[in-house]
Formats: structure tokens, C-alpha cells, sequence
């Protein structure tokens, strides 16, 4: 059926005779406006999706246009293709944007999505100008959540870290320097990347950095174990498989960051970690961190490593099923599975454990 609709001067509509005021049509003109929206903003996507199948100088303009646009996630997709296509010659304008989305930030770069992409695409581009990331790791963005704000420019932190590592205009000293300033950061995370920024510098000096937050760590302070594990192999490749000694000493807790301390030292691949290793077992009487050691053990890749675990199955000890996880889990070659294999027949509980732990074909 056909309705007829007339407007008055003021904007009301006539339908039947019945006069409506305006605001019962502002919803759909709303609702019309949000679909259009969305639409424009999924055609924007597509386009910049379509850019990968064009040479790459193809796409610097349309790139260029995308860095200038409102929408954060256009710009951090834009960012992201850049850095993917490798262009630096867009440097100038990604600076641009960058810069833009400092100003009322939690408005135009909610979930830092844009400043994200655009200090991962300066940072591969090995931008040099170290005030970029210095602005970037000091950022903090609270945005409101459920019952409070929340920091969402913890990535951003992060990355601008990694990335001052390699401004060649910072001499160590005030390299470090900025870098100290995150250890004490609340995001874990960023804690954790600015160790690995620390590692990176690869000086003794940063060993001696990293020594110290293990130590606090440990002690004064309460820290992440994922945190203190950074710290570990930070500390391990820096100064090789002499801090294996040094680094055996966080074993002694038996808790998980021992057991970050474990993973640290079986990640050497040398026999020094092994014995060291393979002491710690002998010692220890906790059935968890017994099992963690095993795996640790098996990690540092030694011929003598293997033998230790299978005669912990050959001789069907305590351990065995551990041993026998252990090995499985660190994807062994076909020999190694097969002596594990012979060794369980014949034994009920450790060739259910071998069947449970072997993995599945692929």
C-alpha cells in the first residue's frame, strides 16, 4: 500500500492526515547515514587490501592519501602495508601521522591501532631520529573500561624501545639510560621487551643492567616470571655459557622463575648447561620441578642429554614417563624415537606414557 508523505515548512511529515513531528525520522536518517558508513569505511579496506596485487611504486600515491585519512585503523592498515611493501620513501608522511595521533589521542587513536603500526613501519625502516621513539616510549593512553582506565599504549612503549636500540646518534651510555626508565613499567610486557631492548645493546654494561634487575627481581622486588627469564637469557647471550654458573643460582626456588632460569640455560646448547642441569636434578625432591628439569635437560640438545633421559626409561625409574614426555615433546628425530620406542616395549605404564606423548602425524 502506498502512503503518501508531505512535509510542512517545519519540517513535520503528513501521513494520512496525521502530522509527525521531525523526530520520528531521525533514527532512520541516523541509522542511514551509520550504514553508509560503514560501507565507505569496508570499500576503503578493500581498496587498500587490493594495493598487494599492484608493483609497489603502484601504490605510494594511494598509500600517501590512506596515511592522511581521519580513521585510526585506515592508518594502521595503511602503516602496515608500507612496511610490507617496503617504501620508505613514505618516511616523511608516516612521521606526519604519527605525530597527529599525539593530539587528543584517546579520541583519534583509540587502542593506539594507528601510533602502533606507524612506530612498527619507522622502526623496520630503521628511522634514525631517536625524539620519535623517546615520545613513543613514554606515551601512556588511558582510555575508560568497566570500572576504571585502562593503558592502552603498552605495545607502543615497547616497540619505540626496541626500536631506539638502533638510533646510531645515542651513545650507550644515554641509551641505557632511556631504557631504565621502563624497567619499572606496570605492563609486564613492556617490562619484558625493554629487557630485550637492554639485550640488544649487547655491551657488558648491559649485562651488569640485567644482572641487577634479576637480582631485584628475585628479591626486593615481586617480578613476572616471564620478565625475569628475559633477564636470564638476556644475560646468557651477552656473556656466553660463563653466566651459567651465575644464572644456576635462581634454580634453587624450585618455583616458576626457576624454572625460567632452567629454559635460560638449556637454551645455551652447551654441555656446561647440562651438567649444571643435570646436578640441580639429582638435588631436587619436588615432583613439578623434577619434571620441568627433565624438559630443560632435553632442550639443550646434547648427545649426553638423551642418553641421561633414556637411561631414566631403560631403567624404568621414578622418572621414566617424565623422561619419556620430555623427549616426545621436544620433537626428536626418527632415532631417537625409535631406541625410546624399544626401550618401553614390554612395559605396560610406559608404553601407554609413549603412546600418550608421541606426536601425531601431520
Amino acid at each position: 500500500m502506498h502512503l503518501q508523505q508531505k512535509s510542512d515548512p517545519c519540517g513535520s511529515a503528513q501521513i494520512r492526515g496525521q502530522t509527525f513531528p521531525p523526530r520520528y525520522f531521525t533514527g532512520t536518517s541516523r541509522y542511514t547515514a551509520i550504514m553508509s558508513g560503514k560501507r565507505k569505511f569496508e570499500e576503503h579496506l578493500a581498496a587498500l587490501d587490493a594495493l598487494r596485487q599492484l608493483p609497489p611504486e603502484a601504490c605510494i600515491e594511494p598509500l600517501r592519501k590512506a596515511l592522511a585519512d581521519r580513521n585510526n585503523f585506515v592508518v594502521g592498515k595503511a602503516a602496515d602495508l608500507i612496511r610490507s611493501l617496503n617504501l620508505p620513501p613514505l618516511i616523511p608522511e608516516l612521521l606526519i601521522a604519527f605525530d597527529r595521533f599525539f593530539e587528543n589521542p584517546t579520541k583519534t587513536d583509540p587502542q593506539c591501532w594507528a601510533k602502533n603500526a606507524l612506530s612498527r613501519a619507522l622502526a623496520t625502516f630503521e628511522h634514525q631520529d631517536a625524539t620519535i621513539f623517546l615520545r613513543g616510549m613514554h606515551h601512556i593512553q588511558l582510555e575508560p573500561i568497566w570500572g576504571g582506565l585502562s593503558d592502552t599504549a603498552g605495545t607502543l612503549r615497547a616497540t619505540c624501545a626496541l626500536a631506539l636500540v638502533q638510533c646510531r646518534s645515542l651513545v650507550e651510555a644515554d641509551l641505557l639510560t632511556h631504557l631504565v626508565e621502563l624497567l619499572g613499567d606496570k605492563d609486564k610486557a613492556v617490562r619484558a621487551e625493554v629487557v630485550r631492548a637492554i639485550e640488544q645493546v649487547g655491551s657488558p654494561s648491559a649485562a651488569l643492567l640485567l644482572r641487577l634487575r634479576a637480582i631485584l627481581g628475585c628479591g626486593l622486588i615481586s617480578e613476572e616470571p616471564e620478565v625475569l627469564g628475559a633477564c636470564y637469557s638476556g644475560i646468557l647471550r651477552i656473556e656466553g655459557a660463563t653466566a651459567i654458573p651465575w644464572i644456576s643460582r635462581f634454580l634453587a626456588t624450585a618455583d616458576d622463575p626457576a624454572a625460567e632460569a632452567a629454559l635460560a640455560i638449556a637454551s645455551t646448547h652447551s654441555p656446561q648447561g647440562f651438567e649444571t642441569l643435570r646436578e640441580r636434578f639429582a638435588e631436587e625432591a619436588d615432583p613439578w620441578f623434577r619434571s620441568v628439569l627433565l624438559s630443560a635437560i632435553v632442550l639443550t640438545r646434547q648427545d649426553a642429554a638423551l642418553e641421561f633421559l633414556l637411561d631414566l626409561v631403560r631403567t624404568e625409574s621414578l622418572e621414566a614417563e617424565a623422561a619419556i614426555e620430555a623427549i616426545l615433546r621436544a620433537m626428536p628425530n626418527a632415532e631417537a624415537t625409535k631406541r625410546l620406542e624399544e626401550l618401553v616395549a614390554g612395559n605396560q605404564r610406559l608404553t601407554r606414557a609413549f603412546a600418550t606423548h608421541r606426536p601425531k602425524p601431520t
